[in-house]
């Protein structure tokens, strides 16, 4: 039997898999690498791992939400990735979503409180 802790960090994962491409998506306007990326969103407050988050930014440039540049003016290339136009219309229309789950979640959460 799973220890209730375990059910938590499973679901707790489960929630955060659908913010993480709203997150992305939301923080590409400027270009940016992989790295600096996971270090932006840690610092946001949203820890993302290498192995969750360069597998999400090939798939969005894949999609063509993302285009992406190698920068190979330093000794270490660099791709650089920043959200294309289609990547735009996908985030405002994922940013509409978000605010009205976040609308209808309070609704739910607060009517349970009051139960």
């Amino acid at each position: 039997m799973t220890a209730p802790g375990e059910h938590v960090e499973q679901l707790r994962l489960e929630l955060r898999r659908g913010i993480v491409v709203l997150a992305v998506l939301s923080l590409m306007d400027s270009a940016s690498y992989g790295y600096n990326l996971i270090q932006q969103l840690a610092g946001l407050g949203l820890a993302v791992e290498e192995g969750t988050l360069y597998p999400l930014l090939r798939r969005l440039e894949k999609q063509g939400l993302l285009q992406s540049e190698w920068d190979t003016t330093e000794s270490r290339p660099r791709k650089y990735y920043r959200i294309s136009a289609a990547g735009h219309d996908v985030l405002t229309a994922l940013r509409a979503e978000w605010q009205e789950t976040v609308r209808v979640m309070q609704n739910i959460l607060e009517r349970d409180r009051h139960e």
